[in-house]
Formats: structure tokens, C-alpha cells, sequence
């Protein structure tokens, strides 16, 4: 089946252009400024053409956590945000420590046929941080990388490990960086909004010692090192310190820390629970200025599903966590319509950057010979986040019921339409 998309704006990395696409046998066949014949004809006038989003860090809890989410509704949020690929955390139950775990999850998402499902293998057995999991055979079994997400991980001897494992099979680690030693209790940023809440804090420095240690060990052993959902300001500049000196090191942000900061927990509404924690106002803007300098590699979401039984309970007794899929697109198009960053920075820290550090050679631009995976964009659009067009089994997002501007109207994966807004 051959579909001309028309009349569209297509957003690359490095790239802008009014031009029509042809999709045929589930690849980019043509850009063109014609309108060669096509079965299907998809006019997105006023519209953009995105390469299919790839979100790097999402939580499906499938096996074991259903309740919350599973991959079949996880990848209904995903191709509904405008996402593609994504690379689902080892924290189910059980632990994805296993290959018959790997290769469970990729079966059923690939059953579904909605999205590229890339497990995230453990870094240590049953997340006890004691010792490493077989990485070659996890990443024969389809995993991207690895990671302990939810847990960091303790010993500084088995990161080293993990980190000269995980090279030797061109994989890496992902870091949750957090010293839990240091204020094991917190539920939120420690500061004068902790203090008012009577909530405790949790510091910064437990985000940045992590990251230290970690950077010295990517420097040890040559290993690269990803730190995840960084939100300290002192942070990116250690991030920046490594890059300077040459150690392999990248980090992802989530939408939710370039855009709240902790003075928007207001009444202990759980919603706005989650590790790392929201930051001050000078972290959010630190944020901001490092997806503008380049300095941040890529967005993330973290997306991490909680019912509602489990979100609506004390401050200090809920999970931390919130859904991000479906509210990627606009929060980051948010930072466009305030040029902080560009369309084009988008496309390259929502589609390029990712496809780079995952090694996909056929996704994250719209070019000839790709895959077909697309996302159209309608920047104007404005709409309340509510229940109707969530996708997801959970509602725990301190976006939920809000208006927003900028959505995903149509996803194409592989060549066929995987998601059609109205």
C-alpha cells in the first residue's frame, strides 16, 4: 500500500522543508514537491512531519504490575503521543533479568504491531545490585542497554563491572542517580518548600553524588555512562565537566523537570510526586538552557503508571512517578513556542539523538530509505488532557484535566497508521 502524506512541513534534525512524502512497502520512499499516486492521501496542511518519536526510558510494568499498565496499553499511549520506539525498564515483575523476560515483552509488542518494543536489561541480578546479569545474552535476546531504574546502584564495584561488560557487548549503563544513604526518607526536594509542607527532603547532592562517581567510572574503564532523568542545575555541570574531558558520557531530561518545579506541588497532591524529585525554578530553567545548548543529549519521559488506589493516599506514602507519553509533544513544543529550542531541536532530542545512542541506522529522520515511522503534528491544536484521549491504563499525571497546546494527530509505524486522532 503506497500513502502520500502532503502538503505537511517536514521537521528534521537539521532540516526544514515543505515537500510531500511518499510511503511505500513500510519505507520513505520519496520527499518530493509532486504528488505521485498513492492508495491512501493524508493532506496535513498547517501541520508537521515528525520522524517517529523515540522515548529511551518508559516503564510498561508488564510482566507482573499489570494493574498499573501493560505493553498493549503502553503502546496505545505511545503511538497516541506520537511515539514510535520505546525502550521499556527492567523494574517488572519479575526483574527483567532474564532472557526469557526480554523476549516475552518484544513477542507481545510485536503481536500488537504498534511500536518497536526495546526491553532494558538489569544491571544486577533481581535488582540486588550484588552481582551483574549475563549481558551478552540479554543483549543478544533483544535488550538496548541496561539499567537498575528505580534503584541505583550501591556498590561502586559492580558498576565498574557493568559499565566494562556493557562496553564489551557496545551496550552501556543507565544510571538512577540517587544516593539513598543521604536522606533515605524524602519524598521531595529539600528546601524551604519541604520545610513549609513539612514533607522531608530530599538533596540535590544525592542526585550529584551519584553522578560523580559514576562519571570516574565511565573514566576508569571507558564505559559509557547515561545518566537519566537529570534535574539538579550543579548536575549538568558535572555532566558538562566529563563531556570536556572526554568521558562517554549522556543524559536524558523528562518534560516534567524542564517544565514544574517543586513550588507547583502546592497541596500535596501526589501527582506531582516523583524521583528525582521537582527542583527549584533555577533548576527548571537549567534545564532549559542545557536541551538549548545541546548539552542534554535527548527528552525522555520516564512514563511510570500508578493507579489511582496507589496515587491517592498520603504525600509520604505514595509511589513516586508520573505518565508522560501523551503530554511529550506539547510540553516540548511549549519550550518552541517560547524559543527556547527549535522545531528543529526537538526532532533531534526526541527522534535523532535517541535513534544515535540505540544505533537504529534506519529511524529518526524523514529521509529515503528509512523506516516509515512518523508522526504528524498539529502545533496549534488546543485541548484538555482528560480522560477521552488517554491511553493509558493509569491517570496519574499532574497535567491530567489541564488545557495544552500542540498534539499528535497521526502515527505511522512501519508504513501503516497506527494512530488516528478523531
Amino acid at each position: 500500500m503506497k500513502i502520500l502524506i502532503k502538503n505537511g512541513t517536514i521537521i528534521n534534525f537539521d532540516s526544514t522543508q515543505k515537500a510531500n512524502v511518499l510511503i511505500e512497502n513500510g519505507k520513505i520512499a520519496q520527499i518530493c514537491k509532486t504528488e505521485p499516486k498513492a492508495d491512501k492521501v493524508i493532506d496535513t496542511k498547517g501541520k508537521l512531519i515528525f520522524p517517529g518519536l523515540i522515548d529511551i526510558h518508559v516503564h510498561f510494568r508488564d510482566p507482573g504490575l499489570t494493574y498499573k499498565e501493560d505493553i498493549i496499553t503502553g503502546s496505545k499511549a505511545a503511538v497516541a503521543g506520537g511515539v514510535t520506539t520505546c525502550c521499556a525498564m527492567a523494574n517488572t515483575k519479575p526483574i527483567n533479568d532474564s532472557t526469557m523476560i526480554t523476549k516475552y515483552m518484544i513477542d507481545k509488542a510485536n503481536s500488537l504491531g504498534l511500536i518497536d518494543l526495546l526491553p532494558v536489561g538489569a544491571v544486577s541480578s533481581d535488582f540486588k545490585g550484588e552481582q551483574i546479569t549475563n549481558m551478552g545474552n540479554l543483549k543478544q535476546a533483544g535488550c538496548a542497554y541496561f539499567s537498575d531504574d528505580g534503584l541505583p546502584v550501591v556498590s561502586s564495584d559492580v558498576m565498574r563491572a557493568a559499565l566494562e561488560y556493557s562496553a564489551f557487548h557496545g551496550s552501556f549503563i543507565s544510571s538512577h542517580s540517587q544516593d539513598c544513604s543521604l536522606s533515605p526518607c524524602g519524598h521531595m526536594n529539600e528546601g524551604k518548600v519541604s520545610m513549609k509542607l513539612g514533607i522531608n527532603g530530599m538533596p540535590r547532592e544525592q542526585e550529584e553524588i551519584m553522578i560523580s562517581r559514576d562519571m570516574l567510572l565511565a573514566k576508569l574503564t571507558g564505559g559509557h555512562i547515561h545518566i537519566a532523568h537529570i534535574s539538579s542545575a550543579y548536575s549538568l555541570k558535572l555532566v558538562q565537566m566529563a563531556k570536556n574531558q572526554g568521558i562517554n558520557i549522556t543524559c536524558e531530561v523528562t518534560p516534567h523537570h524542564f517544565t514544574l518545579s517543586e513550588d507547583d506541588i502546592g497541596q500535596y497532591d501526589t501527582n506531582y510526586k516523583m524521583s528525582p524529585p521537582l527542583r527549584t525554578k533555577d533548576d527548571v530553567k537549567a534545564m532549559q538552557e542545557g536541551l538549548k545548548s545541546g548539552l542534554i543529549d535527548m527528552i525522555a519521559t520516564d512514563h511510570a503508571p500508578h493507579s489511582n488506589d496507589d496515587k491517592f493516599t498520603e504525600f509520604d506514602k505514595a509511589p513516586f512517578g508520573i505518565i508522560g507519553l501523551q503530554t511529550l509533544v506539547p510540553l516540548t513544543l511549549n519550550l518552541v513556542n517560547k524559543k527556547i529550542i527549535t522545531l528543529n531541536d526537538m526532532a533531534r532530542l526526541c527522534s535523532k539523538n535517541p535513534a544515535n545512542l540505540l544505533n537504529l541506522t534506519d529511524k529518526g529522520e524523514i529521509k529515503v530509505g528509512f523506516k516509515a515511522d512518523i508522526a504528524i503534528i498539529d502545533p496549534n491544536l488546543e485541548y484538555i488532557y482528560d480522560a477521552k484521549l488517554n491511553k493509558s491504563k493509569s491517570q496519574n499525571s499532574p497535567f491530567f484535566g489541564k488545557k495544552l497546546k500542540g498534539l499528535n494527530v497521526l502515527t505511522i509505524k512501519n508504513g501503516k497508521i497506527v494512530y488516528q486522532y478523531n
